[in-house]
């Protein structure tokens, strides 16, 4: 696995180790890797994904390898390096005979210009299957979990502002995902049955706009409700800046979301259902997979997949979407 420090590798390494499967993790320090709790439970190999080489070494003998490498840091050659990157795993793949490689990229439409970072994503998934490979690439939205980049942006803006000027797109569609729910497609993707090679949507059960998931957020931690006024001159470049001012993600991430934020982003299909069964007692609804977050944002454990009763929760917050 690549990316096992990063925000989903990490929380995929002990979904993975929970249901039986050996996981080997290529780093660039193992010693970053010292604090997780699974630390002893994999084998580590300390090397650059940049490095044929290291890769090579990594990739030995693995049957199914999971790519979760992105360059969002704002520089003007992210995409370059994107390429290159998935270039090279696949090569490195093929050679090594790996059965198949699972990567997770981002919903977007069809046609039309894309955001820079929704572009380069969808540029390496179809590298990565045009790699030999067989590749289950897995499209979500918006993922809500503690430490996701997009949920620490809609928490603080939400938290930190009463009232707030947002762009017009605060009106678009989007389909949000829990984490729970995303690691529970990636652990299923390893043994999905047949040779796919193909993108597949996942998405939870709300279609909500930005202003909704504002709104729902706010309603959830049991803030008051947040007025929010559309406005049609602030760009994604000026709205990346805003963000960077008012919650702690930094501008060289905030601007590739906020970009992305300019499309709809629905499921088109879902014939992952066919494949891989849903998660254990159902998707999270949005409202349950914000609660969750900040469940765990205080220190509690999440509860397990399969042990949540969405009855349970919905009862003391009545779905809001519509």
């Amino acid at each position: 696995m690549t990316g096992a420090t990063g925000y989903i590798g990490s929380r995929l390494v002990p979904a993975l180790l929970a249901v039986g499967h050996d996981v080997r993790v290529l780093t660039r320090s193992a010693g970053r890797l010292d604090a997780r709790h699974w630390h002893d439970a994999v084998e580590i190999v300390e090397g650059d994904a940049g490095v044929r080489q290291d890769l090579d070494r990594a990739l030995e003998g693995i049957d199914v390898a999971y790519y979760l490498l992105h360059s969002m840091d704002g520089s003007p050659d992210f995409e370059e390096r994107d390429r290159e990157l998935a270039r090279l795993f696949g090569l490195a793949a093929q050679a090594a005979q790996v059965q198949r490689i699972v990567y997770l990229s981002g919903l977007h439409p069809d046609g039309g210009h894309l955001s820079s970072h929704l572009a380069s994503r969808v540029e390496v998934g179809d590298l990565l299957m045009a790699s030999g490979v067989p590749t289950v690439v897995l499209q979500a939205a918006v993922i809500i979990g503690a430490g996701s980049a997009s949920f620490e942006m809609l928490r603080h803006l939400t938290n930190r502002l009463p009232i707030m000027l947002t762009p017009k797109w605060v009106d678009n569609r989007i389909q949000p995902i829990a984490i729970r729910d995303v690691l529970h497609y990636l652990v299923g993707a390893a043994t999905m049955p047949g040779t796919p090679n193909r993108t597949f949507d996942i998405g939870g059960p709300d279609v909500l706009t930005y202003r909704e998931m504002i709104h729902g957020f706010a309603r959830v931690a049991g803030l008051r409700s947040r007025p929010i006024r559309s406005v049609p001159v602030l760009t994604p470049g000026l709205a990346s800046h805003w963000v960077g001012l008012v919650t702690p993600v930094p501008s060289g991430i905030a601007k590739p979301l906020v970009g992305s934020l300019i499309h709809e982003v629905v499921r088109r299909e879902s014939d992952i259902d066919d494949l891989i069964e849903p998660p254990p007692g159902g998707h999270l609804r949005y409202a349950e997979s914000v609660r969750a977050a900040l469940v765990d944002e205080s220190g509690r454990r999440l509860p397990e997949p399969g042990t949540v009763d969405p009855a349970r929760l919905t009862a003391a917050d009545p779905d809001w979407a519509g």
